[in-house]
């Protein structure tokens, strides 16, 4: 029965650990999550970006936490864990899109409920044998990586975009509101 309970309460824990991040997404990166859920109109192709963009980091910190010195292993680790944690941001935006089908009138002044019950939607199909324990999981981190990286992308892109005042000409030709 203990072997049971245990295996029962890391599972139980691991869900809400999930639910956790989503949440702590949410409250820290608002817009960021927002734009995320748009943006898994379309989850091949992110999941696609996502799949590329942490082939390098996972792999390299894989290959450098096999070194002998620990300090390697540490920064092997990190570099490997953190595309999934930039992933989990990212699928926040999913659970937010999950829970905006299932809105209450209550929504608009506590938007992260919308992703709290998407996130416990979400992870409860985790649950699922095989399905659940593997695949499921691993798309939502990389699919969330490959939103999360075009969400910072577009965020940059828009900020470059930004006219500076030396770039903008003046126009002589109008009157001045102070001549009168």
């Amino acid at each position: 029965m203990a072997d049971i309970l245990k295996i029962f309460l890391i599972v139980v824990g691991l869900l809400t650990v999930y639910v956790c991040y989503w949440l702590l997404a949410q409250a820290l990166f608002p817009k960021i999550v927002q734009r995320a859920s748009e943006l898994y109109a379309k989850p091949v192709k992110f999941t696609f970006i996502g799949l590329i963009a942490a082939l390098i980091p996972v792999i390299g910190g894989l290959a450098i936490s096999n070194l002998p010195n620990p300090a390697f292993k540490l920064i092997g680790l990190t570099c490997a864990l953190v595309p999934a944690m930039l992933g989990l941001i990212g699928s926040a935006g999913l659970t937010l899109r999950i829970g905006n089908g299932m809105a209450v009138p209550g929504d608009e002044t506590q938007p992260w409920r919308r992703v709290l019950r998407g996130g416990i939607l979400l992870s409860l199909s985790f649950l699922l044998p095989v399905i659940g324990w593997v695949i499921l999981p691993v798309w939502c981190l990389i699919s969330g990586f490959g939103v999360f990286i075009t969400c910072v992308r577009e965020s940059k892109s828009t900020r470059s975009a930004v006219v500076s005042p030396s770039a903008q000409v003046a126009d002589f030709t109008s009157p001045s509101p102070i001549a009168g």
